[in-house]
């Protein structure tokens, strides 16, 4: 790092509410103690993410702090599987979680303990079931033909199989981002199936480690997430219960939502922990000797990461002042509004070099595909930009690159570094 870090400061005029978490040195964005001239003249690339491992850090060190420890925290891989960022995750957190055979091998040679990576997803193939069974993880069973599935390949590699039974219960997780749980859904057997499957589980050839149950995703309410916890709780003690013999793993869920937008404010986990620190006392006897885990994926990653893009061009149509530039929704999905927002909004955006200067115009920043849903900000009030700045879009650190079409319309892939 350079011994300008010295003369680091928080943003004096921030250009968004929740524009909070990083640095800036003078006008100059910087993350992990590099502008973002300094990131673009090491990478070579003039539209890249940058993830800056301290606010991970920190996301990691506030769960720990606010949660209890007997209950562990697994990483789901899938909001950002950036191999430098899978390596510095692996000693801070307890486990991994994978939604494919591509992150299973990731998580394995991260050297993550195969008993501590689980493999979920409505879809696996037998491919990759075989992959998982032979590895040793743990597979969150979706469906009773799944299980079935796992059975005969594991007969047929000569493997007992570790499972755990996802479980989609009656109840759902409100308020929530995406919900994945409550009523019919493609993930996971539905609870009242689950009790009748636990009778026959017994004279399987494969081992039961526990039980997943994951209700929704992205949530910033904690009265929903800890009446969501006590549903939880409930239904874990009643499964265990049914169970021919004792699990030894109950994965909690998530939903841990991060602030994208104005008006919303970050997840307040004091009251969480304490909800949770009642419910491992209530339910001390019923879930004695059980591994408890929480799995989180955005709330660890999202706040860490920015998009930084250059304006290429600057234009007036019929009023309204276009800042174009060289990246867009081909590398950024979710801030265009076309990664599961029903109403389109901004995520928050700012000038990265011009940090301390006051909003000076409305302006529509836009990418450079031909389509209309290519817009980085609609409408919103930005310092004086000029061709050459930089445009950053923050809470960027989850469901980036992977999740956005690279290939369309045959634009750069993005480069990413993690600083």
């Amino acid at each position: 790092m350079s011994s300008s870090l010295n003369t680091e400061t928080r943003p004096q005029a921030p250009q968004h509410e929740l524009m909070s978490q990083f640095s800036c040195q003078g006008d100059e964005l910087l993350l992990g103690g590099f502008s973002l001239n300094a990131i673009s003249t090491m990478l070579g690339k003039t539209v890249f993410y940058a993830y800056d491992r301290q606010i991970i850090n920190q996301q990691i060190q506030r769960f720990r702090a606010a949660i209890p420890g007997r209950i562990k925290l697994h990483y789901a891989v899938k909001a950002n599987p950036y191999w430098p960022v899978v390596q510095h995750m692996r000693p801070l957190v307890d486990g991994f979680d994978v939604a494919s055979q591509k992150e299973m091998l990731l998580a394995l040679q991260s050297g993550m303990p195969v008993a501590d990576i689980s493999f979920a997803g409505p879809g696996k193939t037998d491919t990759e079931l075989a992959a998982a069974i032979t590895a040793g993880v743990t597979l969150n069973v979706e469906s009773a033909s799944e299980l079935q599935r796992i059975c005969q390949l594991g007969k047929q590699h000569k493997v007992t199989p570790q499972v755990a039974l996802r479980v989609n219960p009656a109840f759902e997780l409100k308020a929530s981002g995406m919900k994945m749980a409550g009523g019919a859904k493609p993930f996971g057997i539905d609870e009242e199936q689950v009790f009748e499957l636990l009778t026959q589980i017994a004279a399987m050839p494969v081992k039961l480690r526990g039980f997943h149950i994951f209700c929704g995703s992205q949530n910033l309410k904690t009265e929903a997430l800890t009446e969501a916890h006590q549903l939880t709780f409930d239904l874990a003690a009643k499964l265990v219960a049914a169970c021919p013999y004792r699990p030894d793993l109950i994965n909690l869920g998530g939903g841990f939502g991060i602030p994208y937008f104005p008006g919303e404010k970050r997840l307040d986990l004091q009251p969480i922990g304490l909800s949770l620190k009642h419910l491992l006392q209530q339910y001390e006897h019923a879930l004695a000797g059980i591994e408890l885990v929480i799995e989180l994926g955005r709330y660890l990653v999202a706040e860490a990461g920015v998009y930084a893009c250059q304006v290429v061009d600057k234009k007036v149509s019929r009023g309204t002042t276009y800042l174009v530039c060289n990246g867009g929704l081909h590398h950024h999905l979710a801030n265009s509004g076309n990664f599961g927002q029903v109403i389109r909004k901004n995520y928050p955006v700012a000038i990265g070099n011009k940090m301390q200067q006051a909003a000076a115009e409305p302006v529509t920043v836009v990418g450079p595909l031909c389509t209309p849903l290519d817009i980085l900000a609609d409408k919103v009030s930005l310092p004086q930009a000029d061709i050459g700045d930089w445009v950053v879009v923050y809470q960027s650190g989850a469901y980036g690159p992977t999740a956005s079409p690279q290939d369309f319309l045959g634009h750069a892939a993005v480069a990413e570094i993690l600083l």
